[in-house]
C-alpha cells in the first residue's frame, strides 16, 4: 500500500519542491490504482516488468509520459526499498535519447531535408517506450541508415556515441585524475574508488545503476582489470564493460542467457532475451563512444575507440580499445601545465 506520508518526508529530504512532491504523490496514486484495476490485480509490492510498461503505455497515449512522471517511480522504488520498481522504471528512461540523437545527429551531417527523406515515416520514439518495442526500432534506424547514407557518414556518427552526457558528469574523475602521478597511478585509484562504490552500495543495501551487489559481484569486479578500471598497453586503453546483471551473468547455464545478463543497450538487450529479431552489431559503435567519453573530457581531444567484442558480434562480453593521446602518460606535473 502507498505510504504516501513517509514518500512525501523522503522528497523533501532529497530538496524537492512541494509542487514536486504533490506531483510524485499524484502520480503515485494513479500508479496504484492502475495496477489494481488490471487482471491479475497487481499492488506495488507485487509489480512485474509487464504492468509497468502498460502503464508507461498508458501514460504515451495521454501525453503525460513526462520525465518526473517515470523519476516518481524510480523514486518509490528507492524510497521503498522496491528494487523491482526501480529497475523497471529506470528502464523505461535508459538511453532515451539514443535515437533522438541519431536523428538530429544525421541531420547535422547531411542536411535535414536529406536526413527526413532517409527517414520518411519513420521518427524517434516517445519517451518511455517499453524496452520490448526498442529492437525494432533501432534495426528500422539502421536498415535506413546503411541503404540510403555513406557508410562512413553514419558509422562516424555512431562511434561519436549517442548519450547526452555533459562534461560535468566526469567532474569527479578529472579531479582524480588530475591528483594521480601518471595515468597508471590514476588507473589505479580509479579501481579501487569503484571497489569501494560497490562496497558502499552493498552495505547500504542499495543497487548499482539496475543491479544489486554482492559478495561474488565485487569478487568478479576485482578480479577483472579491464572491467575495474581498464588496462593499457601503450596508449591503447582496453575496457570490458561490467554485466548488466553480473549474478545472472555468473549463475547462467546457457549462452543465451548470458549474453542477455551481459548487454546494457537499452535499443538492442530484448532482441537478445527473445532472439526474434538480430540488431546489426554495428550499433555497438555507440557503446564505444560512451566508453571514450570520459578520456576525450580528461585530455581534452578527441579520440577513437574499437568494438573488440560485443554481445551482437556473438561474444560474451563488450570490450572496446581506446587509442590515448601522446600526453596520455604525462606525469601529473606536466598535466598541470597543459
Amino acid at each position: 500500500m502507498l505510504d504516501e506520508k513517509g514518500f512525501a518526508a523522503f522528497l523533501k529530504k532529497r530538496g524537492l519542491s512541494q509542487v514536486r512532491i504533490d506531483e510524485s504523490l499524484a502520480a503515485m496514486r494513479e500508479f496504484e490504482a492502475f495496477l489494481s484495476s488490471g487482471t491479475p490485480r497487481r499492488t506495488l509490492e507485487t509489480i512485474t516488468a509487464k504492468e509497468v510498461h502498460a502503464f508507461s503505455r498508458a501514460l504515451i497515449g495521454t501525453k503525460r509520459n513526462t520525465r518526473e512522471a517515470y523519476f516518481s517511480l524510480i523514486h518509490y522504488g528507492w524510497f521503498s526499498g522496491n528494487h523491482r520498481l526501480t529497475v523497471h522504471a529506470i528502464e523505461l528512461l535508459d538511453g532515451a535519447e539514443v535515437l533522438d540523437r541519431l536523428y538530429e545527429k544525421v541531420g547535422t551531417a547531411i542536411g535535414e531535408a536529406q536526413r527526413d527523406a532517409v527517414f520518411a515515416e519513420l521518427s524517434p520514439p516517445p519517451l518511455g517506450t517499453p524496452p520490448p518495442e526498442r529492437p525494432a526500432l533501432t534495426q528500422a534506424f539502421l536498415e535506413r541508415l546503411e541503404e540510403r547514407v555513406d557508410r562512413t557518414t553514419w558509422t562516424r556518427l555512431l562511434a561519436d556515441g549517442l548519450r547526452d552526457l555533459s562534461e560535468a558528469s566526469y567532474d569527479d574523475a578529472k579531479r582524480l585524475f588530475l591528483e594521480s602521478d601518471d595515468l597508471d597511478d590514476y588507473l589505479e585509484r580509479k579501481g579501487r574508488a569503484f571497489l569501494a562504490e560497490l562496497r558502499e552500495i552493498q552495505r547500504a543495501g542499495g543497487l548499482y545503476f539496475t543491479q544489486e551487489v554482492t559478495d561474488a559481484v565485487i569478487d568478479f569486479v576485482e578480479s577483472n582489470p579491464e572491467i575495474r578500471q581498464g588496462v593499457r598497453h601503450g596508449n591503447v586503453l582496453y575496457e570490458t564493460k561490467i554485466p548488466y546483471m553480473t549474478t545472472a551473468y555468473l549463475e547462467a547455464t546457457d549462452v543465451r542467457t548470458k549474453r542477455y545478463a551481459a548487454c546494457h543497450c537499452p535499443w538492442v538487450r530484448e532482441s537478445l532475451r527473445t532472439g526474434e529479431r538480430s540488431v546489426s552489431p554495428d550499433f555497438c559503435l555507440c557503446s564505444a563512444g560512451f566508453h571514450k567519453k570520459p578520456w576525450e573530457v580528461l585530455f581534452g581531444v578527441p579520440l577513437t575507440a574499437e568494438v573488440v567484442e560485443s554481445i551482437l558480434k556473438g561474444d560474451l562480453q563488450c570490450r572496446f580499445a581506446i587509442h590515448l593521446p601522446p600526453q596520455a602518460q604525462a606525469a601529473r606535473s606536466e598535466r598541470m601545465r597543459m
